[in-house]
């Protein structure tokens, strides 16, 4: 029976909590979330990983169970949370590590690569974009008028997406049998995200998504001369990131393991055990090196 610790540590001032399971001295894989959720959504997986490795999963600060000050009192940005992130693996004593990204845990993590190449050992990415192609036009519209443009309409336009239907509709978009998503999933990413003052925080994070696009180029660049192992697991059905962008790995990635699996955007929510296999199989046959 693999134990599942819930812990807080400070980094940078601020109390980041984070989920940790099996042995320190295994090789480390580092879970990263999206939005508009946290650590939570690997609940299910991080069980079935941790008999093979150490996994520690973060939430970002101002999602989850992390702090979340007030935006008179951060600059939130993709930068400060790759920061923070760092700093809590260095507290750790995390210096080699795996990464699975997923949303805005890709943006994080590819600071992090791009920061400390020699640290990553293998990315896998689940919905967890790095190419233009990977961009659903009718999700990402209103996104990329209003970080060109904050007026009241843009922003009437993007605070729809902090709405109980609009997180409802990342669960279930793309999956076939919506009684496998567990409703609480939403609710308790509406919850938290409805926290006095977390909207502005979410707004700017929306905002300060297009660095990332930005920074691909870089990404990219990285790809190609580390040739890093990597897998992309992705939801068939995604609207949000479609499977466009899971194909583009392969451009950089000759050797990329590509897997389109039925299911949406949050695709451990219908297939987590699917997942886990090919993680398991893909660290187990690629990484060779810890």
């Amino acid at each position: 029976m693999v134990q599942v610790h819930h812990r807080q540590r400070t980094v940078d001032g601020h109390q980041i909590f984070y989920r940790e399971a099996g042995d320190p001295a295994a090789p480390t894989l580092v879970l990263l979330h999206g939005y508009p959720t946290s650590s939570s959504m690997f609940r299910h997986l991080i069980p079935l990983l941790a008999d093979r490795f150490h996994v520690v999963a973060p939430d970002h600060l101002g999602f989850g169970l992390s702090d979340a000050p007030s935006t008179s009192e951060v600059d939130y940005s993709f930068d400060l949370l790759a920061d923070i992130t760092e700093g809590l693996l260095a507290d750790l004593g995390v210096d080699r590590y795996a990464i699975y990204v997923q949303d805005y845990g890709a943006p994080v993590g590819w600071r992090l690569a791009l920061r400390r190449p020699e640290a990553i050992t293998a990315i896998i990415t689940q919905s967890g974009n790095a190419y233009d192609e990977g961009f659903v036009e009718d999700f990402w519209e209103p996104v990329i008028a209003y970080q060109r443009s904050q007026d009241a309409t843009t922003e009437a336009a993007i605070r729809g997406a902090l709405s109980l239907d609009a997180i409802r509709w990342q669960y279930v978009h793309g999956v076939a049998d919506t009684t496998l998503v567990d409703p609480e999933a939403w609710v308790h990413d509406h919850a938290l995200v409805s926290r006095p003052g977390n909207d502005l925080v979410q707004l700017a994070l929306f905002r300060d998504y297009a660095t990332n696009v930005a920074l691909y180029p870089q990404v990219h660049e990285y790809f190609r001369t580390s040739q890093v192992p990597l897998l992309a697991v992705w939801g068939e059905g995604d609207e949000i990131f479609g499977p466009d962008g899971a194909r583009a790995f392969s451009r950089d990635l000759p050797d990329a393991e590509v897997h389109l699996v039925p299911g949406g955007h949050f695709l451990l929510e219908s297939a987590v055990h699917e997942v886990a296999d090919l993680i398991r199989d893909f660290l187990g046959s690629r990484v060779t090196v810890w």
